[in-house]
């Protein structure tokens, strides 16, 4: 019984400790897939940018294709930019935020709350 308790304790101690190690592991690490696949579609409008002289349109779902985003998959970054042209990805994992971020103002990824509202 006491063995059965001291075991039991000891798991539950080794998950906490765990989980607060992952949790506090750079993003870099933890969503390193995310990140590599979001810097393709970064680069890619950058060059779209480049060549066309403007941003993709956020509707304009035959580019945004082209550029590597797809509408309504949760695997890829939701695409938004605003009149100044700036822009955002946003991965929505559907929790309801922070998410994992691209601002082509600070040009880095983070874990925050979209700074550029979709209409």
């Amino acid at each position: 019984m006491k063995k059965t308790l001291i075991i039991s304790i000891s798991a539950i101690v080794l998950i906490i400790i765990s989980f607060t190690i992952y949790w506090n592991l750079p993003i870099e690490i933890t969503r390193k897939a995310d990140i590599k696949s979001g810097n393709k579609i970064v680069e890619n409008i950058e060059n779209y940018r480049k060549n066309s002289y403007k941003l993709p349109e956020v509707n304009d779902w035959q580019t945004l294709e082209k550029l590597g985003l797809q509408k309504d998959h949760p695997e890829k970054p939701v695409y938004t930019k605003d009149e100044s042209g700036n822009y955002e990805l946003v991965y929505n994992d559907g929790l309801g935020g922070p998410y994992l971020l691209w601002n082509s103002t600070e040009k880095k990824w983070t874990i925050d709350l979209p700074k550029i509202v979709s209409k």
